[in-house]
């Protein structure tokens, strides 16, 4: 791999290519929308609010005018909301090359899911579990295809999957919550691979995480405009923070079941790189678990 460092300019022609990116309606998910139609991709914004889909549409449009993009109305803490969108996304395309699993929420207080679940787990992985395996069928067959999945590097806060309390009823904190959907993210996308490798499928799972990066994500944080104030230095744009996102997407030396962040001080910012993850995402006795846990709360069966 190179040591030059890698940047947007570095994404290769994605004419032809259809790509799924949710919460494109803003911050990572609006500059990964924004670098991928620039490149010609066909891209579907998959948002939960279509009002501000819209004025996304109109900002990536004023950079790039002849951009292909439409929009689709997704809501992840809602099963049905993905159920609804995903056939609605099958009836519209024959192929789907990328699926960016981009949408997250972070230290929400307590709340829950449209389906019962704890919101930062149903969300961020309960939902993107679900969309990816209704539209798995779409990659398939599309040689080079890929699904990146967006953790954090809160992946190793507080972090334990508990299974015997993944609805979060005996005990909540909203650190340790998020902690856990991002670990989640993780578990997910190993299993993933190791599944297609299995399969010999011509798609790929891989992850990316975005560093500290300046978006509406942390408007839950306890002290946000104060601590960003302080710690500055360590945010960057959102533009940089979709940087690994776009790399494990478009990459051609990219592999399945790597992991891309920034190559700064604590991975915080910088250019995009191969990064590790902690040594709990790697249990494969606990992804396996995980895998059986979210096919059962989410009643979706993947076709490998």
């Amino acid at each position: 791999m190179s040591d030059e460092k890698w940047t947007a300019e570095h994404i290769g022609d994605q004419t032809g290519r259809v790509a799924i990116v949710t919460g494109a309606n803003s911050g990572l998910g609006l500059e990964t929308a924004r670098a991928l139609a620039g490149r010609g991709a066909s891209v579907v914004l998959a948002v939960r609010n279509l009002d501000k889909g819209k004025q996304a549409v109109d900002d990536i449009r004023s950079d790039h005018g002849g951009a292909q993009l439409e929009l689709q109305q997704l809501d992840l803490a809602s099963l049905d909301s993905v159920r609804g969108a995903s056939e609605e996304i099958l009836s519209r395309f024959e192929r789907i090359d990328l699926l960016i699993n981009n949408a997250g929420v972070m230290y929400t207080p307590r709340q829950r899911t449209a389906d019962g679940f704890e919101m930062q787990f149903g969300t961020n992985h309960l939902g993107h579990f679900a969309l990816t395996g209704r539209l798995l069928e779409r990659l398939l067959a599309v040689e080079g295809s890929r699904v990146v999945t967006v953790s954090s590097v809160g992946h190793r806060l507080l972090s334990r999957i508990d299974f015997g309390d993944l609805r979060a009823e005996r005990r909540y904190r909203r650190i340790a919550a998020y902690g856990r959907s991002k670990l989640a993210n993780l578990m997910f996308t190993y299993e993933l691979q190791r599944r297609l490798e299995a399969a010999g499928a011509k798609t790929a799972a891989l992850a990316a995480h975005p560093g500290g990066s300046s978006t509406e994500l942390g408007r839950h944080v306890p002290g946000a405009r104060t601590a960003e104030r302080l710690f500055g230095a360590m945010v960057q744009s959102a533009a940089m923070g979709a940087l690994p996102t776009l790399r494990a997407a478009t990459d051609p030396a990219a592999e399945g079941g790597q992991y891309y962040g920034p190559d700064g001080f604590m991975q915080t910012r910088g250019h995009p790189v191969l990064v590790s993850s902690s040594d709990r995402s790697h249990d494969t006795g606990a992804q396996q678990q995980l895998w059986a846990a979210s096919e059962e709360l989410t009643a979706v069966r993947f076709p490998v």
